[in-house]
């Protein structure tokens, strides 16, 4: 059983917040494709991978100049993944999950883009590239992946059918 569902999560007004912000499309999607690469790698749990996914870009900031969207500012400065980790972890802990699991989730959250790193590359968890791949397997030219829109009952069942699956594939 686990501690705390992508449910659990979605219905936090905290996940809401940030993650309807940053794009409910592409956190569903992350975290499904993060989900379906983690069933194919030995040792990756699929319930952190999903949720890991699904959260990744809870930090995100949209750099807005003279009133548009600037992507080579937001490049420049973003620390997303920093805030999200950081963030992500605060909200799994008060939602009830494992301390170990959130911090994984948070470290994989962390580690998911390069965009913050002044050197570039680190050496990854296959956790950490799964969610990376991910998230890179949903990217779209200038960030318009933040931008698709769902309706709220629909991104609910979505999120239940992957509980589902996730369950089902843990017992």
């Amino acid at each position: 059983m686990r501690d705390v569902t992508l449910s659990d999560i979605f219905h936090h007004r905290i996940a809401q917040k940030y993650i309807n912000r940053s794009g409910l499309v592409h956190a569903i999607a992350v975290s499904y494709h993060s989900f379906n690469l983690a069933k194919a790698k030995p040792n990756v749990d699929v319930d952190t991978a999903a949720k890991a996914g699904f959260l990744h870009d809870i930090g995100h900031y949209t750099w807005y100049k003279d009133g548009k969207w600037d992507y080579e500012v937001y490049r420049k400065n973003d620390i997303h993944a920093i805030k999200g980790a950081e963030r992500a972890h605060k909200l799994l802990i008060r939602l009830g999950e494992n301390p170990m699991k959130a911090k994984e989730i948070s470290l994989a959250i962390l580690f998911h883009t390069d965009s913050f790193l002044p050197g570039g590359e680190v050496v990854r968890t296959p956790l950490q590239s799964i969610v990376k791949c991910a998230d890179e397997k949903d990217e779209e030219p200038g960030g318009a992946h933040h931008y698709r829109t769902i309706d709220y009952d629909r991104a609910l069942k979505i999120i239940r059918r992957l509980d589902q699956k996730i369950d089902k594939l843990q017992h």
